[in-house]
């Protein structure tokens, strides 16, 4: 792993000695990149960043999955922005897809959860207007966090009654069926969960950009080309207007591109 950017007079030693580059990252150091930023002294507002992959030609997926674009140092980073955040955002149909699982503790993250004020993991937070989930599995049923469903106020209550016979807890975070974006992420900072993590879906993803609620996105660029009809990373209607986002970091190791934008 190298840094790219920003550069530092430390960057271009190592990149130059090929220190950097020819060693792997301690868990500590890419935490310290991806830091989220300090509260302000005021109560601690939500902080949402997206964490995707995408290849050269814009794939988010591979015959329905992201792991075949992914590769051991963007798993890497994966779990470093999971050890981070207090929740994962992520929509039904990605938890149906990817398998999702509960989130673990790690020993490597622990001490500073505790003294950052966070649970051994963060919560699994699953955003979903139909609650059409298994919620036999154990993500539901025997997680170290327990289970955050988003859905709408008007949701199936013998849906909800489901969820939360398996344990999870039910938020509403919308009229009718539909959950709004927005009220989704003050819920859950409403919970204490301000630093938030969303996973996707695209249309997940896609959602929380035309709300404008998203703060950051981290971007691994994976150095592959799968053409076909695969989902970009973000889905469903376009914005008025594109935004902006600033470049904030940026790594590379092996030919994959691991950036960092935030909001302008």
């Amino acid at each position: 792993m190298r840094r790219l950017f920003p550069l530092t007079d430390v960057t271009d030693e190592t990149a130059a000695t090929g220190g950097a580059a020819g060693r792997e990252w301690s868990l500590a150091e890419l935490a310290a990149a991806y830091a989220y930023p300090e509260p302000g002294p005021e109560r601690p507002a939500p902080w949402l960043r997206g964490n995707m992959v995408s290849t050269l030609d814009g794939a988010a997926q591979h015959e329905g999955r992201s792991q075949p674009i992914s590769c051991p140092a963007d798993m890497r980073v994966f779990g470093v922005l999971r050890a981070l955040a207090d929740a994962v955002v992520v929509g039904a149909e990605t938890v149906r897809q990817e398998g999702y699982r509960p989130a673990r503790a790690r020993a490597e993250f622990a001490a500073a959860r505790e003294a950052a004020g966070q649970g051994p993991a963060p919560a699994i937070a699953v955003v979903s207007a139909s609650l059409d989930l298994d919620f036999s599995l154990p993500l539901f049923t025997s997680p170290l966090v327990r289970t955050l469903v988003l859905t709408g106020a008007g949701a199936d209550p013998e849906r909800v009654a489901a969820a939360e016979k398996a344990g999870a807890r039910v938020v509403a975070a919308g009229e009718g069926a539909g959950v709004d974006p927005g009220r989704a992420v003050h819920a859950l900072a409403e919970l204490g969960h301000t630093r938030l993590l969303t996973e996707g879906g695209p249309r997940l993803l896609g959602q929380l950009i035309a709300a404008d609620v998203l703060d950051e996105l981290c971007l691994t660029v994976s150095p592959m080309l799968t053409a076909g009809d695969a989902q970009r990373i973000a889905g469903g209607p376009s914005v008025t207007l594109p935004r902006r986002f600033t470049l904030s970091s940026m790594l590379e190791e092996d030919g994959f591109l691991f950036t960092r934008y935030r909001r302008t």
